[in-house]
């Protein structure tokens, strides 16, 4: 698949909003789990490309327009965020799939601290960090 630098960025972006903290703890396995979702909805066409995978409504809470993380995504940058930087790196490998699916074709994630509608009878398939991971589709 081609990918553009649009979709790498926004992706790098996704993955440091929905999991910077984890890294710290629980290591580059949940960035990837990340991207991973990410991922997969494009190849299970969610939408025609990684960009508007991450950006479409409600679907990752980082992009919200009242989540405080919008504007730590938005303002970031490579030059001066260590873990941004290992985002990219994710992002990248990912995309050009040089790394394994971890998630082995999950779709959906939630935080541990919640429970959306569409898992509560649901077990999810893999566990990474906080994140509990689904293949719906």
């Amino acid at each position: 698949m081609d990918f553009s630098k649009q979709d790498l960025d926004t992706l790098a972006r996704t993955i440091y909003g929905e999991a910077r903290g984890e890294f710290l703890r629980f290591g580059l396995a949940p960035l990837i789990a990340v991207a991973n979702v990410v991922f997969n909805r494009k190849k299970k066409n969610f939408a025609k490309s990684v960009h508007d995978v991450c950006i479409a409504r409600y679907q990752f809470s980082c992009w919200n327009k009242n989540d405080p993380n919008l504007q730590a995504i938005i303002g970031v940058d490579k030059q001066n965020c260590a873990i941004f930087r290992k985002c990219w790196e994710v992002a990248e490998n990912v995309l050009a799939e040089k790394w394994p699916d971890l998630t082995d074709g999950c779709d959906h994630y939630h935080a541990r601290s919640i429970k959306p509608y569409w898992a509560i009878y649901k077990e999810p398939k893999r566990v990474f960090g906080t994140h509990f991971f689904y293949a719906l589709r």
